[in-house]
């Protein structure tokens, strides 16, 4: 009786292996051979799971995006007590991938970000996943700003795209070494502090 393949599992093995060839080489550097050996398997296993390396890539890219997804959503979980505003501190910390631990992954991230500029199929891939994390980021800033009654009425959709665009900008700059994790955090505590210093009273300050 043939053996069965759980082609789900043997579709994620390959993602992690693009993502361990990516951090290597950059994209440019990632082949169906290489990752056919990288993930242990045949070349026809990985041609089974993915047609062209163009679905591979997106493939990978959305594991990516769903990991770093589902880390946000595990952080806000841990702390059902905390306010929206901690709340929100601890989402963007999360994404913004500046721990030790997630340096791997913050490079193959924005070296998809980087192909996503010439990739019609990448950069709509990208945008589902930053429109996920604008969502949440979206949710909890209009729920801090219900509960303090603004000085300002903020705009919690454009906070959160902010909120996006910094993030990733700082994980640039810890990469190439402008910044280190600890500025790019003091600069991102700085940027929450000042979004809820239009409120009244009551916001902590973000972790």
């Amino acid at each position: 009786m043939p053996r069965q393949v759980d082609h789900a599992s043997r579709r994620r093995l390959i993602a992690e292996a693009v993502c361990r060839l990516a951090d290597e080489r950059g994209l440019e550097g990632v082949t169906l051979r290489d990752v056919a050996a990288r993930a242990q398997v045949s070349m026809g296993a990985v041609q089974r799971c993915f047609r062209t390396k163009e679905e591979m890539l997106v493939f990978a890219l959305t594991h990516i995006g769903e990991r770093i997804n589902e880390r946000v959503q595990a952080r806000l979980v841990r702390s059902p007590a905390q306010s929206a505003a901690t709340a929100l501190g601890h989402a963007v910390s999360e994404f913004s991938l500046l721990a030790e631990e997630h340096r791997a992954e913050a490079r193959v991230w924005l070296a998809f970000v980087a192909q996503a500029t010439v990739s019609e199929v990448l950069a709509s891939t990208l945008a589902t996943n930053y429109q996920a994390l604008q969502e949440t980021f979206t949710s909890l800033i209009a729920e801090a700003a219900e509960s303090n009654d603004p000085a300002v009425p903020l705009d919690a959709q454009r906070e959160a795209r902010t909120l996006l665009a910094l993030a990733d900008g700082l994980t640039a700059h810890v990469l190439i070494g402008h910044l280190t994790p600890h500025e790019a955090h003091d600069i991102l505590d700085a940027h929450l502090i000042g979004l809820w210093s239009v409120c009244r009273s009551g916001f902590p300050t973000p972790p």
